[in-house]
């Protein structure tokens, strides 16, 4: 088969078509793209053309509340600074990962008013030049575009206002939840309703909201039910008017949830956390005929590659028949992963992931 764009390949992979072969897109940390540059990726050279793997284009808005953001301390070790969402966080130089949360701005539902009243709808939180310099150039070149929303419970309790407050809220104050995720998405729709205004438009929205954990989640179906799935819902009703995909990034064990998730529109998962109790041939085996899935390769087996190698000859010959199936790991690329190790991933998701 003549070798497809990308839209035209996630196009079929949605539709559970079989294209040219399943698309591999990845998401290395920033240090181990610095160690791929030590081992002889060149400076300049985009690793994603390096390596020969696919990539999305993106369209992201800004929806916070636009607290300064300033650098507070830094050292050879670490930076500290302030965010958008009014979190004090420490990154670390020399690893990637979560940052370490240090301090909230919203920790009750008086600060959280105060910072509503700054999630006002505006032009200038989007990037209308990056939309000019590029967007032409996507739809020529065949690119598949993502529109990056950024709302639901994860986001709130990591970013926003911090993890023991949210889940506490969950119980006692559900309203106060009900109202961040839902005004973070209301925003969002409100800017890409300005996006479309002018003449664009996104293939697929996605947006992050880790459920779970390892063998459980966050909350009971029931209370997830209640809570976030309306917004999940309105999300995917926006994107359904339009023709748009749905991608939902999900860390880890979210089996009850999954129906929950093609009941409120889901197209696409990801991504299928195996060390937290996911099993991709399971769930491709009873919801593949209505849901697509990204992920599902155990990243914790880049510790010994062999083993990668050896899932990914048991994974990816079943996930991909049919179509459905975006090639990647169950999370993204530690720095313990060398530029040759990559390269022998890349060339053999090409190899397993081809149809005939």
């Amino acid at each position: 088969m003549t070798a497809l764009t990308m839209h035209q390949r996630m196009t079929r992979i949605y539709a559970h078509q079989e294209p040219d072969r399943a698309p591999i897109v990845e998401s290395p940390w920033a240090s181990t793209i610095a160690r791929w540059r030590r081992e002889g990726l060149p400076a300049g050279v985009d690793w994603e053309d390096y390596f020969g793997v696919d990539r999305y284009a993106g369209i992201a808005v800004d929806n916070s509340p636009r607290y300064p953001e300033r650098t507070l301390e830094e050292t050879d070790a670490y930076r500290v600074y302030s965010t958008k969402w009014g979190v004090t966080q420490r990154d670390w130089v020399d690893h990637g990962g979560v940052p370490e949360f240090l301090h909230f701005t919203i920790t009750d539902p008086d600060a959280w008013a105060a910072a509503r009243a700054r999630m006002t709808p505006d032009p200038a939180r989007i990037d209308w030049a990056h939309l000019e310099r590029n967007y032409a150039r996507w739809r020529r070149e065949g690119a598949w575009i993502r529109g990056h929303f950024w709302f639901g419970f994860d986001v709130t309790h990591s970013w926003m206002v911090g993890t023991e407050r949210v889940l506490l809220a969950l119980v006692e104050r559900p309203e106060w939840v009900q109202d961040m995720v839902m005004t973070m998405l209301d925003l969002d729709i409100a800017l890409f309703d300005m996006i479309y205004a002018r003449g664009y438009s996104v293939d697929e929205i996605n947006w992050p909201d880790d459920l779970g954990y390892k063998e459980n989640q966050f909350m009971s179906r029931r209370m997830y039910r209640e809570l976030i799935k309306p917004a999940h819902q309105k999300a995917c009703e926006w994107a359904h008017a339009r023709g748009v995909k749905v991608c939902l990034h999900s860390c880890g064990d979210v089996r009850p949830l999954v129906p929950e998730f093609i009941d409120a529109g889901v197209d696409m998962l990801n991504p299928l956390e195996v060390k937290a109790g996911m099993d991709p041939l399971a769930l491709k085996a009873q919801y593949g005929h209505e849901l697509a899935f990204f992920g599902g390769l155990n990243a914790v087996l880049y510790e010994t590659p062999e083993l990668m190698w050896d899932e990914m000859r048991r994974v990816i010959p079943t996930m991909k028949a049919g179509g459905g199936y975006v090639i990647a790991s169950d999370h993204s690329v530690p720095d313990n992963v060398s530029l040759a190790e990559f390269g022998e991933f890349v060339r053999l998701a090409h190899e397993l992931g081809r149809y005939d």
